[in-house]
């Protein structure tokens, strides 16, 4: 019986390690348009684990609050929330505008564009729904401030 050669063994394993990090340097990230194509797709097949994949860590913590204040499962939020129209078979989409590690795309719901944000996080693009729930958020207190400024005006003599 032949002696094991370790050193042939250390060879092969640097090689192995060595290509496989060369295949990985190649593979880029996906892009927002890429990432939101799949969301879609994960949609479609009801593909959970994948949708919450695609959402941002601050998406994630906003849902799981918000299952908890109503005493149901994250999944049941990420199936309730999920932008699209239940019987939407197509998705447009057009302008993607990467600035940063903040990216926008514009989709079209209910006959309307919408603008969906992306954050990227550890080097992926990831669904922004927190941002985009912050801003109506601020543009309902704007609206509101500017609505409560114009009635006072209105009382005043």
């Amino acid at each position: 019986m032949r002696p094991f050669n370790f050193s042939l063994l250390l060879y092969l394993v640097l090689i192995t390690l060595a290509f496989s990090f060369a295949c990985s340097l190649d593979k880029k990230p996906a892009t927002p348009v890429e990432t939101f194509q799949t969301y879609v797709k994960a949609n479609k097949k009801k593909d959970l684990t994948t949708m919450k994949l695609l959402l941002s860590s601050a998406t994630i913590k906003m849902h799981e609050q918000e299952a908890k204040a109503e005493g149901v499962a994250l999944d049941d939020i990420v199936k309730r929330e999920t932008m699209l129209d239940e019987g939407q078979t197509t998705v447009e989409y057009r302008n993607e505008k990467i600035d940063g590690d903040k990216a926008t795309l514009e989709y079209k719901n209910h006959g309307a564009w919408e603008t969906l944000p992306f954050v990227r996080e550890q080097g992926e693009w990831k669904i922004d729904k927190k941002s985009f729930a912050d801003q109506l958020i601020r543009e309902v207190e704007q609206n509101s401030q500017q609505f409560d400024e114009m009635n006072d005006r209105g009382r005043q003599p």
